[in-house]
C-alpha cells in the first residue's frame, strides 16, 4: 500500500512576519498563501478532502505557483481516484522544485495507480536519489518491483528500509512477500535477459549502443542510447552507472551522482557506482562525502587499489599528509606496477599545507630522492604506461615555498617529456604536409581556463579582444566543458575555437592538424591535460605564461611570457625557458565593475567597530613561517580583527586555524578577539567586504593579483611584502605601477610596521585611498603589452 507524504517544503509552514502596519502595502502574496498553508495541511491530514481541496485552491488564487498547493491539490486528486489530473498538478509542483522528494515518490504512486509501473519506478528513483534514505520512497519502489515481476531488486529494497526503520511493519510485511515470491521464480528465466543473441530494441541492445557510442566519444548519442534502455527497464543498474559516466564527462556532475545513487537503490552494494559516485564527490570538493564512498568499495573489494589511489586524492585535497603516503603504499602494494600510484607518492611528498610540527626543508629534500627513485623506477618495460602518470598529480605545492624550484623542475619536466615522447613515438599521428603561407601567423592558445576563472580574466581575455585579426589567427583548444559569457567572448574571437570531452589522443592530433606558428599554455601546473601537452612538441614554438607563476622546467617549452613590474633583475636565473618581460603588468586587463553587496558585517560575525584586516588568500597560500606576522600585529595594534575565508574544502581553514591559534597563544593573546573565518565570497558581496575593510594584506611568498586589482578598484589600502619570485611580486608590480611604492615592504617587519600604520593613522589611510582613486587607470586597458605581444610572436613565428 503507498504510503502519502504531507511534509511541506522546508520553511513553507513556518509562522509568517506578521504584516507591516496600514498604509505600508498589503501583505505580499507569498507570505498570504505560507499563512494559509498550515490550516489546509490539517484539513488534509484529518482526512476533510473537501475543506483541503477548497483551502489549496484558494492558496492557489493568491499564488498560482506554489509548490505545496500544486503538490498536495495533486495528492487529493488521487486519493479520488483522479489519477490523470493528480499527476498533472504533482508535475506541475515538481517543474518549479525538481528537488522536492516526496513530489516524486507521489508522482509515483499516481502513474503505478494508473499502471505505468515503468515511469512510476523512474519517480521513486528520483525521489530516492535526492534522498537516499527515504524509507517511504524505497517502500513504494520495492511494491513497484514486485508488481513487475522483480522480487531480487524488491528484496534489496525492503532490506535497506528496514536497515533505516527496523520497526517499520510495511517494510518487514513487503519483504516477507518479496522472499516468497523469489522462491517461485524459475531463475533460469531470471538470466534469459543475458542471452547473448539481443533483441533490437531491448534494453540490452540499447544498453549496447550507448556502451559503443561512449568508446567513440559520441556522448550525446550514448546518453540517448542509455536513457532508451533506461526508459525500457527503469531498474537496469548497469545503465545508470555507464550513463552517470558520460554525464560527468560532459561536466554534469550533479546529474551523474544522481543516476549512480538510483543505481544503488537497486543493487546497494554495487562496486562501480560507490567507486565511480567516490570519484565524483572528490571532484566536486565534496570530500568528506567522498571518504565513505571510497570506504564502502573498500569494504566491497579490500584489495581493489584504484580504491586506496582515489582515497589519497581526497586526503591530499585535505592537506592530511600521512594519510596519502599511506594510500599510495597501500595501492603499490596490492599492485606494484600501478604508475599513477607510484607518481603520486613522489608528487604527494610536498603537502597541500603544513600544519605545525611539518618541516618544509625535509619535504623538498623528500620530494628529491622520490624524484630520483621515479626516474629509475620508470625503465623499458614501464615506460609504455609512463604517460597515464603524467599530469595525475602535480608538484603544485611546491609554488607556496619561497625557494628556487628550478632545478627540481627541471628534473620533473625532463621525466614528463620522456614519457610522453615514448607514448608519442609509439602512435601513427597524421603530419599534415607544409600549409601555404598566407602571411597570418597561426597562435595556438590551449587550456581548461576559457571561462570566468582569474587565469582568463588576468592574462587570456585581453588577448582575444585585442590582439591584431589582420596578423594573427587565434586557434583556441578548451579542455573544459563549462561554458559562460566569457567562453561565448572566446567563440566569437578565434578564427577557430574546439572544445570537447576528448581523451589525450584526439586532442594530440587536433593541435597538429591546425598547423601552428605558435601554441601558447596560459597555465601549466594546475590542469592534467595542459601538461600532457605541453610535454610533447606540437608547435615549432611552444610558450607558457604566467597562469600558474613557476617555471613549467619542461625542455618543450620554449619562452615564458612574464611582465616587467612583475621580475626581478636576476630573474632569468629562475626559469627553464627563455623569459620574456612584456611592458608593465604584462596584460589588457579590464575593470570588474558592477555594484558591491552591501554587507551586514554583525551576520557574518565581524565586529563592525574594530579596525578590519582583510586577508583574502587560500588557506594554502599562507606559509607556516609567516604566522607569526598575525600575532605580532594584533600584539601592537590592540583591538582588531582579522578576517580569512573558508573555502569549499574547509579541512584546509582549520589547519590555518589551528596553526594561528598556536601561535597567538605564544603571544598571550585570545584568539577568537582577533581573528574570524567567514564563507567564501565571490563577487558583489566580496567587492562589499572590501569596501567595508581598512586594510588589504596580501599573501606573503605567494600574492594574488586577481583579488589585489578588485582591491585596487574599491580603492583598500593593500599591505604587500615583495618577494624573490614572480608568484610573490603580483601586488607588488601592481603597486609599484601605480608610483604607490610605500606600500610595498621589503620584510616581515616592514610589512607589520605598515600595517599598524595604516590602522592607527586614519588620515594617512585616507591619503593612501585617494592616491589609489587617482593612480589606478593606468593599471586597465593597457595596449603597450598586447603591442609587445604581437611583436614578440612575429620575430619567434619566423
Amino acid at each position: 500500500m503507498h504510503r502519502w507524504l504531507f511534509g511541506s517544503r522546508k520553511g513553507a509552514a513556518e509562522e509568517p512576519p506578521t504584516p507591516g502596519p496600514s498604509g505600508e502595502g498589503a501583505e505580499d502574496p507569498v507570505v498570504a498563501a505560507s499563512r494559509k498553508l498550515g490550516a489546509a495541511l490539517q484539513h488534509h491530514q484529518a482526512g476533510r478532502l473537501s475543506e483541503a481541496e477548497a483551502a489549496y485552491g484558494e492558496i492557489l488564487s493568491i499564488d498560482p505557483d506554489n509548490i505545496d498547493a500544486l503538490h498536495f491539490l495533486g495528492v487529493i486528486s488521487h486519493q479520488r481516484g483522479e489519477h490523470g489530473r493528480a499527476a498533472e498538478l504533482i508535475s506541475r509542483a515538481l517543474s518549479r522544485n525538481p528537488s522536492n522528494a516526496p513530489a516524486h515518490n507521489n508522482l509515483g504512486n499516481t502513474l503505478g495507480a494508473q499502471g505505468k509501473l515503468n515511469e512510476a519506478v523512474v519517480c521513486y528513483l528520483n525521489a530516492l536519489a535526492l534522498d537516499p534514505d527515504y524509507v517511504d520512497g524505497l517502500l513504494n519502489l520495492g511494491a513497484a518491483l514486485r508488481a513487475q515481476g522483480k522480487p531480487d531488486r524488491a528484496v534489496a529494497c525492503y532490506k535497506r528500509a528496514l536497515a533505516l526503520s527496523p520497526h517499520a511493519a510495511a517494510a518487514n510485511a513487503g519483504l516477507q512477500d518479496a522472499l516468497r515470491d523469489q522462491s517461485n521464480v524459475d531463475k533460469t528465466a531470471v538470466h534469459q535477459d543475458k542471452a547473448p543473441n539481443l533483441k533490437p530494441e531491448s534494453c540490452e541492445w540499447h544498453f549496447n549502443q550507448g556502451n559503443s557510442y561512449k568508446d567513440q566519444s559520441h556522448w550525446d548519442e550514448a546518453v540517448a542510447s542509455y536513457e532508451k534502455a533506461l526508459s525500457l527497464a527503469p531498474d537496469f543498474s548497469p545503465a545508470y552507472v555507464n550513463l552517470g559516466n558520460v554525464l560527468n564527462v560532459q561536466g554534469k556532475p550533479d546529474q551523474a551522482i544522481a543516476c549512480y545513487r538510483k543505481a544503488l537503490v537497486i543493487e546497494p552494494d554495487l562496486l562501480e557506482a560507490h567507486y565511480n559516485l567516490a570519484d565524483v564527490l572528490r571532484d566536486q570538493n565534496r570530500l568528506n562525502e567522498a571518504i565513505p564512498c571510497y570506504e564502502k568499495v573498500l569494504a566491497l573489494r579490500p584489495d581493489l587499489p584504484e580504491a586506496h589511489y582515489g582515497l589519497s586524492h581526497v586526503f591530499r585535497n585535505q592537506g592530511r599528509l600521512n594519510e596519502v603516503l599511506d594510500c599510495h603504499k597501500k595501492a603499490l602494494s596490492l599492485d606494484p606496477g600501478y604508475v599513477e600510484a607510484r607518481w603520486g607518492l613522489a608528487m604527494s611528498q610536498i603537502p597541500k599545507m603544513f600544519g605545525t610540527d611539518a618541516d618544509p626543508m625535509k619535504c623538498r629534500t623528500a620530494f628529491a630522492a622520490q624524484l630520483d627513485e621515479l626516474e629509475r623506477w620508470f625503465d623499458g618495460t614501464r615506460n609504455a604506461e609512463g604517460f597515464k602518470a603524467v599530469g595525475s598529480q602535480q608538484p603544485f605545492p611546491l609554488a607556496y615555498q619561497e625557494e628556487n624550484n628550478r632545478n627540481l623542475l627541471k628534473r620533473y619536466g625532463d621525466l614528463c617529456a620522456r614519457l610522453m615522447r615514448d607514448w608519442f613515438e609509439r602512435q601513427d599521428f597524421v603530419v599534415p604536409g607544409r600549409r601555404s603561407s598566407d602571411g597570418v601567423i597561426r597562435v595556438g592558445i590551449a587550456s581548461q581556463y576559457f571561462w570566468n576563472h582569474s587565469v582568463w580574466k588576468a592574462i587570456v581575455r585581453g588577448w582575444f579582444e585585442k590582439i591584431d585579426r589582420e596578423r594573427f589567427a587565434l586557434y583556441a583548444f578548451y579542455f573544459g566543458v563549462r561554458q559562460d559569457e566569457e567562453t561565448l567572448l572566446a567563440k566569437s574571437s578565434a578564427a577557430h575555437f574546439e572544445q570537447e570531452a576528448k581523451p589525450l589522443r584526439q586532442w594530440v592530433q587536433g593541435i597538429i592538424d591546425r598547423q601552428l606558428d605558435v601554441l601558447i599554455y596560459p597555465e601549466i601546473g594546475m590542469d592534467p591535460m595542459s601538461v600532457r601537452l605541453a610535454s610533447l612538441r606540437l608547435a615549432p614554438v611552444q610558450v607558457a605564461t604566467w597562469g600558474h607563476p613557476e617555471t613549467t622546467g619542461l625542455p618543450t617549452i620554449d619562452y615564458y611570457l612574464s611582465a616587467e613590474e612583475l621580475e626581478s633583475p636576476r630573474a632569468q636565473e629562475n626559469y627553464t625557458e627563455r623569459l620574456i618581460t612584456l611592458p608593465n603588468l604584462g596584460c589588457f586587463y579590464r575593470p570588474w565593475g558592477g555594484e558591491a553587496i552591501r554587507l551586514d558585517l554583525g551576520k557574518l560575525g565581524i565586529d563592525p567597530r574594530s579596525p578590519l584586516l582583510l586577508c583574502p588568500g587560500m588557506p594554502f597560500k599562507y606559509a607556516l613561517q609567516h604566522d607569526w606576522v598575525f600575532a605580532e600585529i594584533a600584539r601592537r595594534l590592540g583591538r582588531c580583527q582579522f578576517v580569512f575565508f573558508i573555502p569549499e574544502v574547509s579541512n584546509l581553514a582549520e589547519a590555518l586555524r589551528q596553526r594561528l591559534d598556536a601561535v597567538f597563544a605564544q603571544y598571550g593573546l585570545n584568539f577568537d578577539e582577533y581573528v574570524i573565518f567567514i564563507p567564501w565570497l565571490n563577487g558583489p558581496a566580496f567587492d562589499g567586504l572590501l569596501e567595508r575593510a581598512d586594510v588589504f594584506l596580501d599573501t606573503i611568498g605567494f600574492s594574488g593579483f586577481n583579488t589585489a586589482m578588485q582591491a585596487v578598484e574599491r580603492g583598500i589600502p593593500i599591505v604587500t611584502r615583495e618577494g624573490r619570485f614572480l608568484r610573490g611580486r603580483l601586488a607588488s608590480g601592481i603597486l609599484k605601477r601605480m608610483g604607490l611604492h610605500e606600500l610595498i615592504a621589503g620584510s616581515e617587519e616592514d610589512y607589520i610596521s605598515l600595517a599598524v600604520k595604516l590602522i592607527r593613522d586614519g588620515e594617512y589611510r585616507d591619503r593612501v585611498r585617494k592616491r589609489i582613486e587617482t593612480d589606478r587607470h593606468v593599471l586597465f586597458e593597457d595596449m603597450a603589452p598586447i603591442r609587445a605581444l604581437e611583436d614578440f610572436l612575429a620575430k619567434v613565428a619566423k
